[in-house]
């Protein structure tokens, strides 16, 4: 019997989880201790999760033996204080079941799981590359669904097909369209637990039941990410509405194709990391970080004293 038809994992995902970056070495290895250093940093300024080895954590950058040691390093510094998801993003179904298993054996709390890399899935073959990792696995899964970006829109349908899989728990909601949040839950009510996934979008998301919010610019700014979603959360959105807005500008950084550059350097300027990605990614010209340059030192010029909403 396939692991998923024995297993009905219960989840408390919610929340604020970054998609960390992975820190590279100026000769392109892995900095472990960076990596870990900028986790530490994120769990105490009081994220709620996170997303290791995403679109942001250049996870089809990495060799299969380098994402595993990712993960147990990842595993071993958060130590059951916050869930740790991996993402999944494999060419081939196959590639991605034995990735997954290696993953519940090192021991991380779910999986996000992006359709079949390089090869544009039918909506169809999508699903079944989705059955066929939950059957593989007993640990909980959410779906990353992001049409824009992947080719293929996981729609109500298809959520129907898949929610006959009971480790199929979570959707991170990636199509830009807020109305697909509604759709959901009114289709499936409480049967999964519904991730924003597009930063510029995350406190309308949260205002229309959004369970958390899975975000790139986390990383530079994660008490002022947390305090949107606390915020939102209580329904003070007069005050979410405030920070929202401050933050808008660099939240727009999270939806052009060269993200993963623009969050890593401003992750620099904060301090936070370093800009450096694997190629084929290249780093930012010098136009492009003036202009990063420009909104970072504009929100530090503007940055609201969270200290007065009174958030504890």
């Amino acid at each position: 019997m396939a692991l998923a038809q024995m297993a009905n994992p219960t989840i408390n995902w919610h929340g604020v989880y970054p998609a960390v970056t992975t820190q590279f070495n100026d000769d392109g290895s892995i900095n472990f201790d960076a990596t870990a250093n900028m986790i530490e940093a994120l769990i105490e300024d009081g994220i709620h999760g996170v997303i290791v080895m995403g679109t942001v954590g250049e996870n089809c950058s990495l060799r299969i033996e380098e994402k595993r040691e990712v993960l147990r390093r990842a595993k071993e510094l958060v130590a059951g204080r916050i869930p740790v998801i991996s993402g999944v993003a494999e060419t081939t179904t196959q590639f991605a079941i034995e990735f997954v298993q290696a993953a519940e054996e090192i021991g991380v709390d779910g999986l996000m799981v992006l359709p079949g890399m390089v090869y544009r899935s039918t909506e169809r073959e999508a699903i079944h590359h989705y059955q066929l990792i939950a059957r593989a696995t007993s640990l909980p899964i959410m779906i990353y669904n992001n049409p824009v970006t992947y080719g293929v829109d996981l729609g109500l349908e298809s959520m129907k097909v898949l929610a006959d899989e009971k480790n199929i728990v979570a959707i991170k909601e990636s199509t830009t369209d807020t109305r697909r949040l509604t759709e959901l839950a009114n289709e499936f009510g409480d049967r999964f637990t519904v991730f924003c996934g597009v930063d510029d979008i995350a406190l309308e998301s949260l205002m229309l039941g959004a369970h958390g919010w899975i975000s790139g610019l986390t990383n530079v700014f994660p008490k002022e990410s947390v305090a949107i979603y606390t915020l939102a959360k209580q329904r003070r959105y007069d005050e979410a509405l405030e920070i929202w807005r401050w933050f808008l500008p660099l939240l727009r950084l999270d939806t052009i194709p060269t993200l993963v550059q623009c969050i890593k350097y401003a992750e620099q300027l904060a301090g936070r990391g370093k800009e450096t990605v694997r190629a084929p990614r290249f780093p930012l010209t010098n136009d492009e970080k003036a202009q990063i340059n420009a909104m970072y030192d504009k929100a530090m010029s503007n940055r609201i004293d969270l200290s007065k909403f009174n958030l504890d």
